[in-house]
């Protein structure tokens, strides 16, 4: 096979599909022939029966609406102050000079190391959590959308002088629309990695979320609930990453990749 060659969609589908399976069975294997304590690794027999239970409760709904909110919240503050600031930096040089130096500085810094600081001074509540998902994905997310910008083709700016554009109706018909698909395929990136900050911003103050049921049950060696808390976790931000690519598709049909 060619590299990068396409595949079908079916064989596509059917290798993720032998990947799960490859890993349920190694799961399997591990636990219902105790080779790992169970202690540790409980059988996906007992994950199903924690979560019907979890469901049938409503413990598992609610702490997923909970954290989904929070991801959410903390994601779309993020997507309204990076994605124009992002854009900025990556048309006008200024812009880069001035922000690009800081940022890169500041995005290697991990947020747990702030949460003290967003205590004092934003209490224990919602604003705290959504602060921690909003500071983990924001500097990121800023960064690759003016690496989208960036990327517009210099020969399609001067095209579009050539033909008569100035001024902003460079920026506005030919810089944007450019720059589009990229930066809505950043936006479901990071909307995935807002997911991986949910249990660091539920790990303090926290009475609800996933995040929180998954420390909760750690505290009782509760394993069932923290496989089914951590399972619901990527299986809501595989929801979101569907519905971006379903957005992708619909919006940018002529650039549709076999992905």
């Amino acid at each position: 096979m060619l590299l990068r060659q396409d595949i079908s969609k079916s064989l596509y589908s059917g290798l993720g599909a032998a990947h799960f399976a490859l890993l349920f069975a190694i799961w399997s294997l591990l636990a219902y022939g105790h080779l790992v304590p169970a202690s540790l690794l409980p059988t996906p027999g007992e994950v199903a029966r924690t979560a019907i239970e979890m469901i049938q409760d409503g413990s598992l709904v609610e702490h997923a609406l909970v954290s989904t909110f929070r991801v959410t919240s903390g994601f779309l503050i993020s997507a309204v102050i990076a994605v124009p600031l992002g854009i900025l930096m990556g048309t006008w040089k200024w812009a880069l000079g001035f922000f690009e130096p800081m940022f890169g500085f500041v995005r290697y810094m991990p947020a747990s190391a702030f949460i003290p600081l967003f205590i004092l001074w934003l209490g224990l509540g919602e604003p705290e959590k959504i602060m921690v998902i909003f500071w983990g994905t924001f500097f990121q997310q800023v960064l690759m959308v003016m690496d989208v910008t960036k990327n517009v083709p210099l020969e399609l700016i001067e095209v579009s002088y050539t033909l008569g554009a100035k001024g902003f109706s460079v920026f506005n018909r030919v810089i944007i629309p450019a720059s589009l698909p990229g930066i809505v395929d950043t936006l479901r990136i990071t909307f995935g990695w807002a997911w991986t900050y949910l249990v660091v911003a539920e790990i303090v103050g926290a009475s609800s979320g996933l995040g929180y049921a998954i420390m909760h049950a750690a505290r009782f060696g509760h394993t069932g609930k923290i496989f089914v808390c951590i399972l619901t976790i990527g299986l809501l931000g595989m929801i979101t990453d569907l519905i971006f690519k379903f957005i992708y598709n619909v919006l940018f049909a002529y650039q549709r990749r076999g992905t």
